[in-house]
């Protein structure tokens, strides 16, 4: 049953783990969230405790060669988590992760026509932001921040829609192995690559889709190269709250939140460990930056 506060019974903020935001953030701002799973072996987990997710195991035994899969919330899931809401009288708002790189928002695309016919007074929005990780929990965050100032769902969901193309998602991975399982890179560019220590410099683009645009020597050029991208095409820094999500690689989640207070320091940086399954595609040792600009900024 869900259980929100009669100051937040306006409507219902619902997403999914891929938004990368910490248990206490999730209770403390009223939203809920509908899990991802994944499997080691023969042994399935849920995404849902992030408090209990050791990301340094998780991430080391990747390094090991642990066998990691990953699939889609299905309809059926989603017509469950919902109707929580819907059967209790509240609209809903969900904040799913991109269409581009999942099937999952398609499927929740699925429940809500189902849903529409059960609860035609009910209100189910949905929006594909186009990202993962803080690139979809920083949208989930300005929801409850406008559903706090006491704006509608219909107003928040269009600003929502607005500002998606505005978040620029740009990333490095310390392996490109991981890259050409994903099918990123063919096998002998990835070997390649590692053995010249190239370090790609990759970005969600305006399909929501992950693209490699440029490529450095070297892992510090690489996180430098993140703050370079930070200090061009940033807007308003001083008014945004900016994310950060590293596999595993705390120290250089430090060095690159020196980088970011140095020229434009933001309103607050968020810094998470990357949850498991959008960090089992991009692998150990990737390190995410995730920050508003101007409207055409997924083409830069």
């Amino acid at each position: 049953m869900p259980s929100f506060s009669e100051a937040h019974m306006s409507f219902a903020i619902l997403t999914d783990t891929s938004a990368n935001l910490p248990s206490s953030i999730v209770r403390e701002r009223n939203i809920a969230v509908i899990p991802y799973h994944y499997t080691i072996g023969d042994k399935q987990y849920s995404c849902l405790d992030t408090e209990g997710f050791d990301g340094k195991k998780f991430f080391k035994a990747m390094r090991l060669g642990a066998d990691i899969k990953t699939s889609a919330i299905n309809f059926q899931s989603y017509v469950d988590f919902f109707e929580k809401f819907l059967s209790q009288g509240q609209d809903i708002l969900f904040i799913s992760m991109s269409s581009g790189i999942s099937s999952s928002f398609n499927c929740s695309e699925i429940a809500k026509k189902e849903l529409a016919q059960k609860y035609p007074d009910r209100k189910i929005l949905l929006v594909d932001t186009l990202g993962a990780s803080l690139g979809e929990g920083i949208f989930v965050l300005k929801a409850a921040d406008y559903r706090d100032e006491g704006m509608e769902i219909s107003d928040v969901y269009q600003n929502l829609e607005d500002e998606k193309a505005c978040m620029y998602q740009v990333f490095t991975v310390d392996d490109l192995m991981y890259l050409k399982k994903t099918g990123r890179l063919t096998g002998s560019a990835a070997v390649i690559g590692n053995m010249l220590q190239v370090k790609p410099i990759l970005k969600g683009n305006e399909n929501g889709e992950i693209v490699n645009f440029a490529k450095v020597i070297g892992r510090r050029k690489a996180i430098d190269a993140l703050a370079q991208r930070y200090n061009m095409l940033v807007k308003d820094p001083e008014k945004q709250v900016v994310g950060i999500a590293h596999a595993d690689c705390e120290k250089d989640a430090e060095y690159l939140i020196e980088l970011l207070n140095k020229k434009k320091p933001p309103k607050e940086i968020l810094n998470v460990v990357y949850e498991p399954v959008t960090g089992s595609h991009v692998g150990p040792g990737t390190l995410a930056l995730f920050f508003l600009g101007d409207s055409k900024v997924r083409f830069r």
